[in-house]
């Protein structure tokens, strides 16, 4: 057996997975023979067949494997058709999983045998009702049980909230256009309840971002006339909100609490984060990503240099939009509710102009809330969760 260096070798090995592609663009897939054991026909010889196995390690039967001992093209086309079959059978899973979502089960006893019974009027509309032939309930199918509103109606009411129309503002537009009369009150016990829901189930969800973090941040009122700093982490390419915290202070162990939660959800440790000249971010930055981690600090960036941290200010930009309709929040534990919704609105359901369209969540690889109206695929994805 010859010996390469690294560098040959993994020029040699990507060579072969060239013509690995090739082998399966021709149609020649593997054959499995027994547990990790496979068949692999020759591409100048139709009479020979090479034996592919892996038991601990790759091996296979042809001499180009033999005599060099470099993952050979037979090798490397079962390691790609083993990983193609994979995404395929996860992408089944997916629909499937998609398809399950949408059938009518009962509430009572989940059987998918039901039938449509009649039909009920409410202040909301009309809605049709459902009889289960297991157990012969009756019901109405909401993703959001005991309200009496219609879903539509509370995500209308949520999305109107998080566009900068305050409670009552919000029940007045619904008595214009519908004519249904609500409390505001009852609007603010909406949102707390299925923002909740959604939370718990959009923390699940890992996002795919980049090594280039920014972060800053902003002053936010509360009743008491005080003002507390809301931190918050974006990455750079995909527009995600990793992380935000609402602090009294700005000092580095509340720095550190930001950039602790941001690593639990990007599961990663970024090259690059940009900040402002504050000391503490330095010190924090210092402690949370040792030397080991080789991440790189750019600090004291201004908004006319090529270094600049002029993303994260358009975000405290939009941010501020919808603050200021509030004027202040009622107290810390409040601003703190508001600010996580607040990311769960920006990353899962605001359309962003740079990202033609998409959502940071989309970009980061999360496909949740793609549909038209992103707020009922929320909703109905978190309920199915629980």
């Amino acid at each position: 057996m010859y010996r390469i260096g690294e560098v040959e070798r993994k020029n040699l090995e990507n060579l072969r997975k060239v013509r690995a592609f090739a082998i399966l663009a021709k149609g020649d897939m593997p054959k499995v023979a027994g547990k990790e054991i496979f068949i692999v026909p020759s591409q100048h010889d139709k009479e020979k067949r090479y034996t592919v196995s892996h038991n601990g390690g790759w091996e296979c039967t042809c001499p180009d494997f033999q005599k060099t001992g470099i993952y050979c093209k037979h090798i490397q086309a079962v390691q790609m058709w083993l990983k193609l079959r994979e995404n395929i059978n996860a992408d089944i899973l997916e629909l499937k999983d998609e398809m399950d979502a949408k059938i009518i089960r009962c509430d009572r006893c989940g059987s998918r045998h039901v039938i449509k019974r009649g039909k009920r009027k409410t202040k909301a509309g009309i809605r049709q009702r459902y009889e289960c032939k297991e157990c012969g309930r009756r019901f109405t199918p909401e993703p959001i049980k005991h309200k009496k509103a219609d879903t539509k109606l509370i995500a209308l009411c949520m999305d109107l909230f998080f566009k900068g129309l305050s409670l009552r503002k919000i029940t007045d537009t619904i008595y214009q256009f519908y004519g249904i009369k609500i409390h505001h009150e009852t609007v603010r016990r909406w949102i707390n309840t299925v923002m909740s829901k959604i939370k718990e189930y959009v923390d699940t969800q890992a996002p795919e971002v980049s090594d280039f973090w920014h972060v800053d941040e902003q002053m936010i009122k509360t009743k008491k006339d005080e003002w507390v700093w809301c931190w918050n982490v974006i990455d750079r390419d995909t527009r995600f909100i990793l992380a935000n915290n609402i602090t009294e202070s700005r000092y580095v162990e509340d720095a550190r609490e930001v950039f602790k939660k941001a690593k639990n959800i990007a599961k990663k440790i970024p090259r690059f984060i940009t900040t402002d000249g504050l000391h503490a971010y330095e010190r924090a930055i210092r402690k949370e990503f040792p030397t080991k981690t080789k991440t790189v600090h750019i600090r004291c960036a201004g908004l006319r240099k090529k270094d600049n941290n002029n993303l994260i200010e358009r975000y405290h930009g939009t941010v501020r939009e919808r603050d200021k309709v509030m004027r202040a929040l009622d107290k810390i534990d409040t601003a703190k509710e508001m600010m996580e919704y607040w990311r769960i609105y920006y990353n899962f359901v605001r359309p962003h102009s740079v990202l033609d369209g998409d959502t940071p969540a989309f970009r980061a690889g999360i496909c949740v809330g793609i549909g038209r109206n992103k707020w009922i695929d929320l909703i109905e994805r978190s309920v199915v969760s629980q």
